[in-house]
């Protein structure tokens, strides 16, 4: 695949081209001079032909349009590669509840939701040889992100993320986490890891958290589990339910998920205490594995640029040395 990385330029560029060599063909006035002895002249083959200025003029225009393109950034588009990295593969599984929108710290002014993307965000910046991915539940569950280690895309879309993208009125950890797993379960890695964050306990409809477990324990897949938010239960107001009930932080289940994959559970009470926790699951052991980009591009600008020099290397040396005062 081919593509101009800054497209937006010829559609300025071009136009401008065209208007130049419009000009130059129908709009500028040529100097004429006459000569009492003009056929005396075309008798002894004294005559200039016009077609040089045609081709010094054909020149320049393709010498404006190769700058035009080389100015447009042209990039080769290769959407397959494969490259090798010293890392884990890590799911990210985040909770997109209702309650998730609540305020726990005096000193901190954003929600639950927006304190785990920001901090989520610092995280995958840490961890560049790694492949991450992203999984989000409410009361309905979506893989948002395959494994990739590319992270500008991963880190925009979290950025981008909002309450509400989903339905927020359930928590179906146990399913969430299965999804996960089905996202590593192709995984080459020696060490699978997911980090499952949630302010509460599964609600009714979802899966048994002991299948979740076993379906990570077959695949060798360790679930770091924090918690965030308040150990007591709290009342929110639901546009379309009303007052609801939010149950705390089901420290138990968390806990016993962690223990029985080879995790460890956490509790965040705050920013720092969340950044912290993420500083812990930065030290994961390491191992070397094949992974796919979603895209590379590759800058191909040299041959263009060695195009451009040799257009007006032609166009210097014909004015200046073949066709001088032409």
């Amino acid at each position: 695949m081919f593509r101009f990385a800054q497209l937006w330029y010829l559609y300025i560029l071009l136009p401008i081209i065209a208007l130049l060599l419009f000009y130059q063909l129908y709009a500028r006035r040529q100097i004429r001079y006459r000569f009492s002895l003009v056929s005396w002249l075309l008798s002894i083959g004294q005559s200039q032909s016009n077609w040089r200025r045609w081709f010094l003029l054909i020149l320049n225009t393709l010498i404006l349009c190769s700058l035009a393109l080389l100015i447009a950034k042209p990039q080769w588009v290769d959407p397959t590669t494969k490259t090798k990295i010293l890392g884990i593969d890590i799911m990210l599984v985040l909770d997109a509840s209702g309650s998730m929108q609540f305020t726990d710290f005096e000193d901190d002014s954003r929600s639950r939701f927006d304190i785990a993307k920001d901090e989520a965000i610092q995280f995958i910046k840490k961890r560049t040889d790694d492949a991450i991915g992203l999984t989000m539940f409410g009361n309905v569950v979506i893989s948002r992100v395959p494994l990739t280690v590319d992270k500008a895309i991963l880190q925009d879309i979290i950025q981008k993320l909002e309450l509400g993208a989903i339905d927020p009125a359930g928590t179906l950890l146990s399913t969430a986490m299965i999804a996960a797993a089905n996202r590593l379960k192709t995984s080459k890695a020696k060490s699978k890891v997911m980090i499952l964050l949630t302010d509460g306990a599964p609600s009714q409809g979802d899966l048994d958290p002991q299948a979740a477990v076993d379906i990570a324990k077959q695949l060798g897949i360790r679930i770091y589990t924090i918690g965030i938010g308040s150990e007591k239960g709290r009342i929110w107001i639901d546009p379309m339910r009303g007052m609801v009930q939010q149950g705390a932080v089901n420290k138990e289940l968390l806990t016993a998920i962690a223990q029985r994959t080879g995790g460890k559970f956490f509790m965040a009470r705050n920013a720092k205490s969340m950044r912290e926790i993420y500083n812990t699951i930065d030290s994961l052991e390491k191992t070397e594995q094949e992974i796919p980009l979603f895209t590379r591009w590759i800058d191909r600008y040299i041959p263009y640029v060695w195009i451009l020099m040799t257009l007006v290397l032609i166009n210097l040396i014909l004015k200046t040395i073949v066709w001088f005062g032409l």
